[in-house]
């Protein structure tokens, strides 16, 4: 992992490094997790973040925090943490696929139907001739700050 300035940047680098070129390949980015040597987290963690789902997940904590690098069958890729705040975690992404020269832009943002304090942003992603729809979903308020974010082919 590069190293970032705080739980925000981290989970943005981690996701640009991890997910963005291997969203839709489960094999490529399982390959990408062992090269990183990141251990793979066995039941109950893993049937807990996939919900049950088929994939493989692993532990990307460092320094900065918890950090858990999701990989579904299905080719959905994501990266959770604990530690990264609503408004700081959209702004490091939004720098992060900047930075990258990946274009993008939000398509939908809305509160959880289920739980208002969750707030998810959708955004439609271009870049290196591939295509992505990318999900923030971070936690609101004075809660503990939760983010995750997920990609996907388009």
């Amino acid at each position: 992992m590069t190293a970032f300035a705080g739980p925000a940047e981290e989970i943005s680098g981690l996701f640009l490094q991890s997910c963005l070129p291997n969203a839709g390949n489960p094999a490529a980015l399982r390959q990408w997790a062992a090269h990183a040597k990141l251990p793979e987290l066995p039941d109950p963690a893993r049937a807990a973040f996939l919900h049950g789902a088929p994939g493989k997940v692993f532990d990307a904590s460092n320094g900065e925090g918890k950090f858990v690098l999701l990989s579904s069958d299905d080719g959905l890729c994501a990266v959770v943490t604990d530690r990264a705040a609503d408004r700081e975690t959209v702004q490091a992404l939004e720098r992060a696929l900047g930075a990258a020269g990946i274009q993008f832009r939000l398509v939908a943002e809305r509160n959880d139907k289920l739980d208002p304090k969750l707030r998810h942003r959708e955004y439609l992603a271009t870049g290196s001739g591939r295509v992505w729809r990318i999900l923030a979903s971070t936690v609101q308020g004075s809660a503990a700050d939760q983010a995750m974010l997920t990609a996907g082919p388009e």
